[in-house]
């Protein structure tokens, strides 16, 4: 008979599984609302209270702590911001980790240094419970819609097992590896790459609007010309019509920037020079005040002026 430990098992997903969610910010709560749309039963924790009303109105089941969810919830979602905030919600004193079950799974979705996620994964997988490591991309909307890619480094069996609940959450799903910490790897590449082009396309429309180029134009020519880029077009447009709501706050890229240098810090690789100036750039915008406006705000920090609200 074969041999077999805890770490061999899992939790299956079925049609009727309860599905957790720790965090249901912006992010967490696009992908709770597309699974509750899809008819999977959730249940969720936040400590703001009108998300919390948010996710009971779309059908979620309500919770007190995180470690509720690891009681109820063989499968679950983290969806905070940061490597403190996963510590708190997995580790802390009502952590999910306190009453998780050996063979459930969680699927870490904030972007992470790769080392810490592989720490968590370690400490986890001691007490007999699978984390996922998986960063996501894409924003609120298409989350939302079903559209945001999700990046996945871990066991291959559990992804199989778990692809219906996967591709009920999004139609852009990404298999790096079997390693925790490859995903967050893969995430932190693509998000420098997002703001050394954000930094770019903000201080070169900031530049042809001083040449005295109107912006909306020129921004329509670099959109159907070779200077075209996603977070470019959609950061910019907003830029020129003064809206600044926070969709993707600036501070978050700052951090992810950072968090990409310190990879390679630890991982004895160079870092890219390009990356290292959208990072300064990053830097003085928080430094500036423009921290909790939306990342369109590198417009402004390179000087460039909407064209309403003036």
């Amino acid at each position: 008979m074969k041999n077999t430990s805890p770490h061999d098992f899992f939790s299956p997903v079925t049609p009727s599984s309860v599905i957790g969610f720790v965090g249901i910010g912006n992010m967490g709560f696009a992908m709770l609302a597309r699974l509750l749309d899809q008819g999977w039963p959730c249940a969720s924790y936040d400590i703001d209270p009108l998300q919390n009303r948010k996710a009971q109105e779309a059908g979620a089941q309500l919770v007190n702590k995180a470690s509720d969810i690891g009681a109820l919830c063989r499968i679950s979602f983290v969806v905070v911001v940061n490597a403190d905030q996963v510590r708190d919600v997995l580790e802390g004193d009502h952590g999910l980790l306190t009453t998780a079950q050996a063979g459930d799974v969680i699927y870490l979705c904030p972007t992470l240094g790769p080392v810490d996620v592989g720490q968590f994964a370690q400490r986890a997988l001691g007490k007999g419970v699978h984390v996922m490591d998986s960063p996501m991309s894409g924003g609120p909307v298409r989350a939302r819609q079903g559209q945001m890619s999700l990046m996945l480094a871990g066991p291959s069996h559990i992804l199989a097992q778990h692809q219906p609940l996967l591709d009920a959450i999004t139609t852009q799903c990404f298999v790096i590896s079997e390693t925790p910490s490859d995903a967050a790897k893969t995430k932190l590449a693509n998000n420098l790459l997002a703001a050394i082009h954000l930094a770019g396309v903000s201080e070169v429309l900031a530049m042809a609007q001083a040449w005295g180029l109107n912006a909306q134009t020129t921004l329509d020519v670099m959109q159907a010309s070779s200077g075209q880029s996603w977070i470019g077009q959609d950061r910019m447009q907003r830029a020129l019509n003064n809206d600044f709501a926070p969709r993707a706050h600036t501070c978050l890229l700052a951090k992810d920037t950072r968090l990409a240098l310190q990879a390679c810090d630890e991982l004895k690789v160079s870092p890219p020079a390009l990356g290292q100036l959208a990072t300064q750039q990053f830097e003085q915008a928080c430094a500036q005040g423009f921290q909790e406006m939306d990342d369109a705000s590198l417009f402004l920090q390179a000087g460039g002026k909407p064209l309403s609200g003036l």
